[in-house]
């Protein structure tokens, strides 16, 4: 890894003192609604205070909880990102960019770097305050699109195969959505541990998943996983389009499930599957580990790392304009991209 080439169409570094105007424009919106609630606004742009850094932000991506936290629903979600109104009026969580300018204490990141990872103040900007435990260097071959796109999905479908399913080399993995934003990191990375992975999609991505590595490929628009006689060691499931109990048909009798949490029913969001799991958990032989993932910075550089080596690369399937930012979550509100949706600020 390193920051000795910048990508293409990346962002100039700033000087650390010199960052221009005390204002910005980024995507905003200050009560919960479709994404036609998303505006570019100029607002204040952040400082570096203690332990953190401001980025200029050369690329974010948006992925389907920056969906949920602008709608609002499920309205569970509510309890941590606002009840009445949004807690933070920028959206976005994943970036990558050039270190504008450190705040004191921080002696990981200097000005002019090339990092990603993810704030929790927003990322739809063109700069953020983010804590720099937060972000790692970009990998040198590793475009700031490319790598803006890596946190969350990333992240999420490493803690699933590593930590949820305990992946070994040699065993065999079933990912659903293995064309969308977590399946696609999910399949490289299974095989990268070693695995023999099995990637379920629609006819139209049926080829991109095999490029992204999978061993076999399953259309699921004319063959049900759960009756087709196959079982797996592990299933990771971000789609969790299908009942647990089908699902469990598609394990082997000591295996692991392992369903992301995602929406869910408008209320309560996955809570109930999450239960629902951890209950069946207890009267079969077969696990069933629910995954909330948290992002953590070992894990960043974890990815880093397999980035770097080319065993993991994203899979952008478009980019917007940061006034195009409401289009852009329409966009992976349907449900249906294939990869990574990125908004260039």
């Amino acid at each position: 890894m390193g920051t000795e080439q910048r990508p293409a169409g990346a962002p100039p570094a700033p000087e650390a003192d010199d960052l221009g105007t005390d204002r910005m424009r980024a995507a905003v919106r200050h009560r919960y609604g479709p994404p036609s609630v998303v505006q570019t606004r100029e607002v204040e742009r952040p400082r570096a205070g203690r332990g953190e850094v401001v980025v200029h932000v050369g690329a974010a991506s948006v992925h389907p909880g920056d969906h949920f936290v602008t709608t609002g629903e499920p309205y569970v979600a509510r309890l941590a990102f606002g009840l009445r109104r949004p807690r933070h009026g920028i959206l976005g969580r994943d970036l990558a960019g050039i270190v504008a300018a450190v705040g004191p204490g921080v002696t990981t990141l200097r000005p002019g770097d090339e990092a990603f990872g993810w704030s929790t103040t927003g990322a739809l900007a063109q700069y953020a305050g983010v804590p720099a435990e937060q972000l790692v260097a970009v990998p040198t071959r590793l475009s700031v699109a490319a790598a803006a796109t890596v946190p969350t999905s990333g992240i999420a479908a490493l803690q699933g195969l590593r930590d949820s399913a305990d992946l070994r080399p040699g065993q065999t993995v079933l990912v659903t959505g293995a064309s969308g934003g977590v399946g696609s990191f999910a399949v490289q990375i299974a095989k990268a541990f070693g695995a023999e992975v099995t990637g379920v999609c629609s006819t139209r991505n049926l080829e991109l998943v095999r490029a992204l590595g999978a061993d076999h490929v399953v259309d699921y628009t004319s063959t049900d996983i759960t009756r087709a006689g196959q079982r797996y060691d592990v299933i990771l499931d971000p789609v969790e389009a299908q009942p647990l109990a089908d699902l469990r048909r598609a394990l082997t009798p000591t295996g692991t499930l392992v369903p992301l949490s995602g929406r869910g029913g408008r209320w309560l969001g996955p809570i109930p599957r999450i239960v629902a799991a951890r209950a069946l958990s207890v009267v079969t032989r077969q696990r069933l580990r629910p995954l909330v993932s948290v992002a953590k910075r070992q894990d960043l550089l974890a990815l880093a790392d397999l980035l770097a080596t080319g065993q993991v690369t994203p899979l952008v399937d478009r980019t917007y304009p940061l006034d195009d930012a409401a289009e852009a979550l329409r966009y992976v509100g349907a449900g249906h991209t294939r990869g990574k949706v990125v908004v260039l600020p």
